[in-house]
Protein backbone atom coordinates (compact mmCIF):
# COMPACT_ATOMS: atom_id res chain seq x y z
CA UNK A 1 0.00 0.00 0.00
CA UNK A 2 1.68 3.75 -0.94
CA UNK A 3 1.75 5.82 1.38
CA UNK A 4 2.91 9.63 1.79
CA UNK A 5 4.33 11.34 4.64
CA UNK A 6 4.58 15.41 5.04
CA UNK A 7 6.30 17.57 7.02
CA UNK A 8 6.01 21.08 7.04
CA UNK A 9 5.57 24.22 8.83
CA UNK A 10 2.48 26.56 8.38
CA UNK A 11 2.61 30.13 8.76
CA UNK A 12 -1.03 30.12 9.98
CA UNK A 13 -2.42 26.86 11.04
CA UNK A 14 -6.10 28.16 10.92
CA UNK A 15 -5.28 29.34 7.72
CA UNK A 16 -3.50 26.19 6.54
CA UNK A 17 -6.67 24.15 7.59
CA UNK A 18 -9.33 25.86 5.87
CA UNK A 19 -7.10 25.53 2.36
CA UNK A 20 -6.52 22.12 3.67
CA UNK A 21 -10.24 21.12 3.91
CA UNK A 22 -11.06 22.85 0.82
CA UNK A 23 -9.04 21.04 -1.39
CA UNK A 24 -10.29 17.31 0.21
CA UNK A 25 -12.50 16.63 -3.15
CA UNK A 26 -9.48 17.71 -5.35
CA UNK A 27 -7.43 15.48 -2.70
CA UNK A 28 -9.48 12.34 -3.24
CA UNK A 29 -9.87 12.83 -6.74
CA UNK A 30 -5.93 12.80 -7.45
CA UNK A 31 -6.13 9.81 -5.27
CA UNK A 32 -5.57 10.04 -1.53
CA UNK A 33 -7.47 7.51 -0.05
CA UNK A 34 -7.37 8.69 3.78
CA UNK A 35 -4.90 10.77 6.00
CA UNK A 36 -3.86 11.60 9.29
CA UNK A 37 -3.04 15.08 10.78
CA UNK A 38 -0.70 15.43 13.94
CA UNK A 39 1.48 18.09 15.28
CA UNK A 40 4.86 18.79 17.12
CA UNK A 41 4.16 18.91 20.61
CA UNK A 42 5.72 21.77 21.12
CA UNK A 43 5.78 23.10 17.71
CA UNK A 44 1.78 23.23 16.77
CA UNK A 45 2.41 25.40 13.53
CA UNK A 46 4.38 22.11 12.24
CA UNK A 47 2.55 19.58 10.66
CA UNK A 48 2.90 16.19 9.37
CA UNK A 49 0.78 14.96 6.59
CA UNK A 50 0.03 11.13 6.74
CA UNK A 51 -1.80 10.19 3.64
CA UNK A 52 -2.38 6.77 1.86
CA UNK A 53 -2.63 7.00 -1.69
CA UNK A 54 -4.35 4.44 -4.83
CA UNK A 55 -0.19 5.06 -6.23
CA UNK A 56 2.81 6.57 -5.46
CA UNK A 57 3.00 8.02 -9.05
CA UNK A 58 -1.06 9.60 -8.47
CA UNK A 59 0.52 11.00 -5.11
CA UNK A 60 3.70 12.62 -6.99
CA UNK A 61 2.04 13.92 -9.51
CA UNK A 62 -0.56 15.73 -7.18
CA UNK A 63 2.32 17.18 -4.70
CA UNK A 64 4.70 18.02 -7.64
CA UNK A 65 2.16 20.07 -9.56
CA UNK A 66 2.21 23.70 -10.03
CA UNK A 67 -1.79 23.90 -9.22
CA UNK A 68 -0.74 22.65 -5.81
CA UNK A 69 2.31 24.62 -5.88
CA UNK A 70 0.45 27.82 -5.85
CA UNK A 71 -2.23 26.10 -3.34
CA UNK A 72 1.32 25.48 -0.84
CA UNK A 73 2.45 28.73 -1.29
CA UNK A 74 -1.31 30.62 -0.52
CA UNK A 75 -1.70 27.93 2.17
CA UNK A 76 1.31 29.62 4.20
CA UNK A 77 3.33 26.01 3.81
CA UNK A 78 7.10 26.25 4.44
CA UNK A 79 9.36 23.61 2.65
CA UNK A 80 7.91 21.18 2.89
CA UNK A 81 9.36 17.67 3.02
CA UNK A 82 7.37 15.16 1.10
CA UNK A 83 8.61 11.19 1.48
CA UNK A 84 7.10 8.59 -0.18
CA UNK A 85 6.62 4.97 1.44
CA UNK A 86 5.83 1.64 0.39
CA UNK A 87 4.15 -0.57 3.31
CA UNK A 88 6.16 -3.21 4.30
CA UNK A 89 4.07 -4.69 7.33
CA UNK A 90 1.27 -3.68 9.30
CA UNK A 91 0.59 -5.43 12.55
CA UNK A 92 -1.86 -4.50 15.99
CA UNK A 93 -0.76 -4.94 18.82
Amino acid sequence: MPYVLIIHEVEDYQKWKTIFDQAAEIRKHAGEISYQLLSYEKEPDTIVHFSQWSSLSNARQFFESPALVEIRKNAGVKAPQFIYLEESEHGIL
